[in-house]
């Protein structure tokens, strides 16, 4: 089958199909979580809550803090979803959503225990199932996973919690080197995160770390260029975004950088036509091998290298959002603009292809 280009996508409205009950299918847009991104997850709910079509589905935010779930009404009133069934009751009416769009940055929602939560109870949901939720949020068993399909990564190892004294700090730094990057292992925001430039700064990083994570990876800087590509499939069509360049005015693309403004986001990148087309290519690809679902943004580094007396761009994967952000300017919706899309017939057709 030929696969649709960007200029190729067409975006005339989808047929509606009616929820179980015979009227608009109804979609919980299931935010919060258990991680420090709690609030940022709020954020991106609101923002696809803004993006939805309403004429089309009936539309509610359902807040997950640990063990208290609520959906959100009007005027400000929360009432209490029943894990039984993700039921909940909006005055005398017994609402059951047919369709869960997640939107949890960190766990439970990028790690794959809402996913599987999901599957038990035969809902549908926006994002990928179990195992590739739970792999993509483990970095250094996706870097690992992927190395095997011929994808590029940096060099890493893991620090867990309890075995720390397993390596020394020399011992890290000689496979690693300065300055290298700690990170929480399982993790989906930037908190944690520390560009470690001396040995002296080490264990007080994997210290930081660790208070978000129990298994910390250490990873090897690579100098470059910082790229950021989305891409969703359905059934017959699949639709990679234009590509970002991401120039962070920080240390690094930290997390006041992502959050407060602290960077350059550039779509479509400053890059050539042709490394733009292999960074596509790339996602789709990975996209493929993980056998992913919904909306992904594929991070990397491009970095020079010279090879048989030739300098090339060789194309790095940092990590994979499987939730990516979805306020009005994060990553996601930009590249939907600039690919001349709208944002509610790309979630239409998410939502719609899983029903």
């Amino acid at each position: 089958m030929e696969k649709d280009t960007i200029s190729q996508i067409q975006t005339t409205p989808l047929p509606t199909r009616e929820g179980r009950g015979g009227g608009s299918p109804i979609v919980a847009i299931v935010c919060g979580g258990d991680s420090s991104e709690h609030d940022v997850s709020l954020r991106s709910a609101q923002g696809i809550y803004s993006f939805l079509d309403k004429e089309r589905f009936e539309v509610f935010i359902v807040e997950l803090n640990g063990l208290v779930w609520e959906a959100h009404l009007e005027g400000d009133k929360r009432v209490q979803v029943s894990r039984e069934d993700f039921s909940f009751k909006v005055g005398r009416r017994t609402v059951k959503p047919d369709f869960a769009y997640i939107t949890i940055h960190g766990t439970p929602g990028e790690n794959g225990l809402l996913q599987g939560y999901f599957d038990l109870i035969h809902m549908p949901y926006s994002t990928s199932g179990v195992l590739v939720e739970a792999m993509t949020f483990n970095k250094f068993t996706l870097n690992q996973y992927l190395k095997g399909f011929g994808v590029s990564v940096s060099e890493s190892l893991v620090v867990r919690q309890g075995n720390e004294d397993l390596v020394t700090d020399d011992e890290i730094i000689n496979h690693i080197g300065l300055p290298c990057f700690v990170k929480p292992n399982a993790g989906g925001s930037s908190f944690g995160v520390t560009k470690v430039k001396t040995l002296e700064q080490l264990r007080p990083a994997i210290r930081l770390a660790m208070e978000e994570s129990d298994e910390v990876m250490v990873e090897a800087f690579m100098p470059g260029t910082e790229l950021t590509c989305g891409c969703y499939k359905v059934a017959g069509k699949e639709v990679i975004f234009p590509v970002t360049e991401v120039v962070t005015h920080n240390e690094f693309f930290d997390y006041d950088a992502k959050y407060n403004g602290s960077v350059d986001e550039i779509t479509p990148a400053r890059i050539s036509d042709e490394l733009s087309e292999r960074v596509q290519a790339l996602t789709s690809a990975i996209y493929d091998i993980l056998g992913c679902s919904g909306i992904i943004r594929v991070d990397y580094i491009v970095t020079k290298v010279t090879e048989d007396g030739r300098e090339r761009e060789r194309i790095n994967m940092l990590e994979i959002n499987t939730t990516p952000g979805m306020t009005a300017t994060s990553f996601i919706p930009q590249q939907v603009r600039a690919a001349k899309l709208d944002i509610k017939d790309v979630l239409t057709e998410i939502i719609e292809d899983k029903l």
